[in-house]
């Protein structure tokens, strides 16, 4: 079963056939929660989210169409699949009527919540496709925004190869949208009104890959008391995503080339040759010929895989599209949380643009989000909200002129017979301000930052004037010792 249909809410007061369901859906590998009451069933929907709800009709507490009515207005609400007894068919037609998904009779046998989760399991992959399709900017993630050489290269990769059938194999390091671009493929392909199944292999443990690709028979092993089809079934004419295909074990990969090869395979327990017409992708983190060449994957396979190879930039490889996915995550979140985000200070832009980003677009969007949820409404997000690691000074933009005259504060002070030259004409605001820079850095040893205070400017503002005298080929005597705290 896809990961469409994760986690499912059994809602039923007899306890039998709340344990058997959930055992059922447990061993199918769902993320299952029961509730023996409405009551109990409302608080668990109003804190979490379910992708399926088996609802019984009858309950303690209340009538299960009500209940089904008041689900289904939701904005985004589970399939909903009622639960009845022989004498209620007519009211579970109702149900239907009224937006049930569907309805099971008691009693029922593991193979009938088989056939209703695999009904479901189509439908919800068709709601997502359909979702997809009309409105792809809601489901990109962000990794195609840009206009980076490297981003424009990747795109016309996408638009030649994605029409074909060919596999794609798609590299780059964690976090730089590899399974996004996996999904824009899709997106472009002629499948795109087929299923999109996605394997993550390296979390799938070793004694248990096998089933997860072919399937098996009932009785193939401890455990297996009903027939499952496997991954590649459930993607025919569609397209099947393997990601971090590096993980897959060896014994494995004589099978998986098989399947590349001849485009069938055998359920674990099974002898019947089952075919497919399935288009491949793939995606590694990994450099797979180092792995070919330790022997850990099979060469074979590896040219089967790599027929046409994307490798997608890392994040610091993409120049000014640093600053171009910033602002794209920082509407977008700001949008998300409601929250009013006056961009970004200048101080988070240099952290934005000298940050390397060791977890790229992910970390990157992750890092933004932190940050707006921080920020008060109608204020810039700043680098303390953003709490990157390391000095980002030097990707601050110049500090502008100080609009103000200089001040002299005490003990630096001005007097008639200071703002006068020798021949009695009035000396200019740049000539006072260089002496008064220049007596404030006598009278504390040349310590900037003291100098600083004396002044009434900022150390940034008096290392810009500094710079400006000995570019200018007349830097001040009290500067050539300089000792900046």
């Amino acid at each position: 079963m896809s990961l469409s249909l994760e986690k499912i809410l059994i809602v039923e007061d007899e306890p039998i056939v709340r344990n058997l369901l959930t055992e059922i859906l447990t061993r199918r590998k769902c993320i299952v929660r029961s509730a023996p009451t409405l009551a109990e069933a409302e608080a668990l929907l109003s804190t979490d989210s379910f992708d399926m709800m088996l609802l019984d009709l009858r309950l303690p507490d209340g009538d299960g169409q009500r209940f089904l009515e008041r689900v289904t207005a939701m904005p985004e609400h589970p399939l909903v699949v009622m639960i009845t007894g022989y004498g209620t068919v007519e009211s579970a037609v109702a149900c239907m009527r009224a937006g049930a998904f569907d309805y099971v009779l008691k009693p029922f046998s593991p193979s009938q919540i088989d056939i209703i989760l695999k009904k479901a399991q189509a439908y919800s992959q068709l709601l997502q496709v359909n979702r997809y399709l009309s409105n792809p900017e809601e489901a990109e993630d962000g990794g195609l925004v840009g206009r980076s050489p490297a981003m424009q290269r990747m795109r016309q990769m996408i638009e030649r190869v994605a029409p074909t059938d060919a596999t794609v194999l798609i590299t780059g390091e964690s976090g730089t949208g590899k399974e996004m671009i996996a999904r824009e493929l899709y997106r472009a392909s002629q499948r795109r009104g087929h299923p999109f199944i996605k394997v993550n292999c390296a979390a799938i443990s070793e004694n248990l890959i096998e089933s997860e690709f072919f399937g098996h028979e009932r009785g193939a092993f401890t455990g297996a008391t009903e027939r499952r089809e496997g991954r590649f079934e459930l993607a025919n004419q569609g397209t099947l995503l393997l990601d971090e295909v590096s993980e897959i074990p060896l014994n494995l990969q004589a099978k998986l080339l098989r399947v590349l090869q001849e485009r069938e395979f055998e359920r674990v327990g099974g002898n019947r040759t089952i075919k497919v017409n399935v288009r491949l992708l793939a995606t590694s983190n990994r450099d797979l010929l180092s792995y070919v060449e330790k022997g850990e994957f099979r060469q074979d396979l590896y040219y089967r895989l790599n027929v046409f190879p994307i490798p997608v930039p890392a994040l610091r490889e993409r120049g000014d599209d640093l600053l171009i996915l910033a602002e794209h995550f920082l509407k977008r979140c700001a949008r998300k949380h409601g929250i009013k985000v006056n961009g970004f200070a200048d101080s988070a832009r240099a952290m934005l643009a000298g940050y390397r980003w060791p977890g790229n677009v992910r970390e990157m969007q992750n890092t933004i989000e932190r940050a707006v949820i921080l920020t008060e409404s109608g204020r810039p997000v700043t680098s303390a909200a953003l709490g990157l690691p390391g000095d980002f000074s030097a990707f601050l933009p110049p500090a502008p002129p100080e609009p103000e005259i200089l001040t002299a504060p005490t003990p630096v002070t001005v007097s008639a017979r200071t703002v006068t030259d020798e021949a009695g004409g009035v000396l200019t605001i740049a000539i006072l301000e260089k002496q008064a820079i220049q007596a404030a850095l006598l009278q504390t040893k040349s310590n900037r930052t003291q100098a600083a205070a004396l002044l009434g400017i900022s150390i940034r503002t008096l290392r810009n004037k500094l710079q400006e005298y000995r570019t200018a080929g007349s830097p001040l005597e009290a500067e050539l010792d300089s000792n900046e705290s």
